[in-house]
């Protein structure tokens, strides 16, 4: 099971031709479905407008240089290593989620454009690949669905709850589940086959309505913040104070009213304790 190519193996069935444009329709899905959620919610206009808004308020200039490496650190952070979760285990689900999306997405492209046939034989890394990152999908997304998302381990909401926004978790969990039981029942087309199919359609076909797109933003507004960190507009809020600084106390003198000489580091309370209040 692990070895083998069912997409090949179907090809006697169903024409290999068929199976690749349905592909190249699924991205073009995609495609429209992330333009309209930019043009509806008007993500892109209000991302130029503010950082055009921010440049008025910068202190300084940031060179290309600096750009660069702003951006290497989006990559590296934001992007390939999910750093902007401080919780671990929300940082480890949605890593395995997405890496294990990119996987499982990537090596079926493989196998359906570069193996499409039996007659030419797929090495036995990718359907492993493909199998691992099915894997890694549902485990990640099935933790986060079940015990980390915040309406259910902080607020006591049940875990069957649904609303438009779990569209895309739920589309993406059922593609990776029944893509799985159709290669344990030993591929061909039958029902898990057709369940399969069905739940990547609406995986990709309801971008617009789920939260698929907003991910093609992530990257791009974290630059952003990043940008106006470096060139002290951010984003028009107020600089940091330490808050021991005379100057600082001379500034704001109910500082040393309230919280005296040497106030104490308060923290990210926030983050004192998980959620349990409900």
């Amino acid at each position: 099971m692990l070895l083998t190519n069912h997409f090949a193996e179907l090809s006697a069935v169903i024409s290999p031709s068929i199976m690749q444009g349905y592909i190249i329709l699924m991205v073009l899905l995609v495609m429209g479905g992330t333009i309209l959620d930019m043009i509806h919610k008007k993500s892109a206009q209000y991302f130029f407008e503010n950082a055009k808004k921010a440049q008025k308020s910068a202190t300084r200039s940031v060179g290309g240089g600096e750009k660069v490496a702003i951006a290497t650190a989006v990559l590296v952070n934001e992007v390939l290593t999910s750093g902007e979760f401080s919780n671990p285990r929300r940082r480890l689900s949605h890593l395995l989620t997405m890496w294990g999306t990119i996987i499982f997405i990537v090596t079926t492209v493989i196998m359906i454009f570069a193996y499409p046939t039996t007659a030419t034989p797929t090495p036995a890394i990718v359907p492993q690949l493909w199998h691992l990152g099915a894997l890694m999908l549902a485990v990640g997304g099935y933790w986060f669905w079940f015990a980390i998302r915040v309406d259910v381990s902080a607020e006591g909401l049940p875990w069957f709850r649904f609303e438009r926004a779990d569209l895309f978790i739920l589309s993406l969990l059922a593609t990776s589940t029944f893509a799985l039981i159709w290669s344990y029942m030993g591929g061909g087309v039958n029902v898990y086959f057709v369940l399969f199919i069905l739940s990547s359609t609406v995986l990709f076909g309801g971008v617009y309505f789920s939260k698929f797109a907003h991910m093609f933003f992530k990257p791009a507004a974290a630059f952003q913040k990043r940008v106006t960190v470096a060139d002290g507009s951010r984003e028009g809020l107020p600089p940091d104070y330490d808050l021991t600084d005379p100057e600082v106390q001379r500034k704001f003198p109910d500082i040393p009213t309230y919280m005296g000489k040497n106030p104490p580091n308060m923290g990210l309370c926030i983050k004192a304790e998980r959620a349990k209040h409900y």
